[in-house]
């Protein structure tokens, strides 16, 4: 059973930074891009980054590009999202979500929220002072 578990998530003052992590059970990282995401209320999901770990391939959003670094730790089958210099605006519930590749594990990960097949219940993140 696909499984994925966030935790990390709090209330942090703007310029802060927090590190999500999304553990992962029930299948392989390799056959899976994984993806987080955010929703701040009143608005539509969002894809904040993406990752593919057999080539490498991120994307950020130009929201957070430069602040946000997705990253793997494969042994722990954990994706983590380290958030550094937040703001008021990244305030949102995260989500993590696995998208399955088949036999395509080079395929490039995308921010699009209709590949994901599988979705954590999320974690809040607050900044504000």
């Amino acid at each position: 059973q696909v499984q994925l578990v966030e935790s990390g998530g709090g209330l942090v003052q703007p310029g802060g930074s927090l590190r999500l992590s999304c553990a992962t059970s029930g299948f392989t990282l390799m056959y899976y891009n994984i993806g987080w995401f955010r929703q701040a209320p009143g608005k539509e999901r969002e894809g904040v980054s993406c990752i593919n770990i057999n080539n490498g391939g991120k994307k950020y959003a130009d929201s957070v590009e430069g602040r946000f670094t997705i990253s793997t730790e494969n042994a722990k089958n954990t994706v983590y999202l380290q958030m550094n210099d937040l703001k008021p605006e990244d305030t949102a519930v995260y989500y993590c979500a696995a998208e399955g590749l088949g036999l395509q594990i080079w395929r490039q990960c995308t921010r699009s929220e209709r590949e994901y097949d599988h979705w954590g219940q999320g974690t809040q993140v607050t900044v504000s002072s």
